[in-house]
């Protein structure tokens, strides 16, 4: 039997900023070309500041191209549940580590003891609640001899000869990949307003928790990158123009 590498196990996600043009200037330049034409090129050095009033029009009125004038790409590291969730956000562009090519690090997702853990109510009108303490540990128990015995049971066929890509089947949606995500402003806000709960948000939404923590931590840098837009989105509901 192969020697078998040391299990991980995270109950966080990874989101980091890696590249990004955006800014409320964008919105400003790409909305002004509507009544100023080529005259528009002279507010792509303006101070958005003094334009808060028409980024909260775009907003309220839901003239979204001119959020699309933008650009943000993040690396995420999450279960591989997560980017199922993910990828049926169609505008989104996404690059993901493949275990065709490469042999998958045992790192595997636990809920942490915060995590909610029992669902009550019908589909549509349900609510999770906190688990006890001995549900907590059943679920971290069951976890991880699962992950253990497939992680063995992964290593041992790779150690037989077989194809990573044949191998990697036995392996759970619990484990941890890596994703290059790149959107755009109007894109980043129909995810957030679907994938997080906020008490702004005209519409109630009740995502996973796991898929939140990604959202929560994407929300937090684009807020930095456009203040002025994700202060509109905040005032008008949090729902994507």
């Amino acid at each position: 039997m192969p020697e078998t590498l040391q299990p991980i196990f995270r109950s966080d996600v990874t989101v980091q900023l890696v590249k990004h043009s955006a800014d409320d200037a964008h919105v400003l330049w790409s909305a002004r070309v509507s009544t100023q034409g080529e005259q528009s090129l002279e507010q792509i050095d303006a101070d958005p500041d003094r334009s808060k009033g028409l980024i909260n029009y775009l907003m309220r009125d839901r003239h979204g191209s001119p959020f699309e004038a933008t650009s943000m790409t993040f690396f995420v590291s999450a279960p591989i549940f997560v980017f199922r969730e993910f990828m049926r956000h169609r505008t989104w562009s996404f690059n993901e580590e493949s275990g065709r090519y490469r042999e998958l690090a045992p790192v595997f997702y636990i809920p942490g003891p915060d995590r909610k853990l029992v669902q009550e109510g019908k589909p549509g009108r349900y609510r999770f609640v906190d688990g006890s303490a001995q549900q907590h540990y059943a679920v971290e128990t069951a976890m991880q001899a699962s992950y253990r015995q497939a992680y063995e049971e992964y290593q041992e066929m790779l150690a037989e000869g077989i194809a990573r890509e044949v191998a990697r089947m036995v392996l759970p949606v619990g484990l941890f990949s890596s994703v290059y995500a790149t959107c755009n402003a109007r894109s980043l806000m129909h995810f957030l307003g679907l994938r997080t709960t906020h008490p702004d948000a005209a519409a109630a939404s009740y995502p996973q928790r796991e898929i939140e923590m990604v959202g929560e931590q994407m929300e937090a840098e684009w807020a930095k990158l456009m203040p002025l837009t994700h202060a509109a989105f905040n005032a008008n509901g949090r729902i994507a123009p």
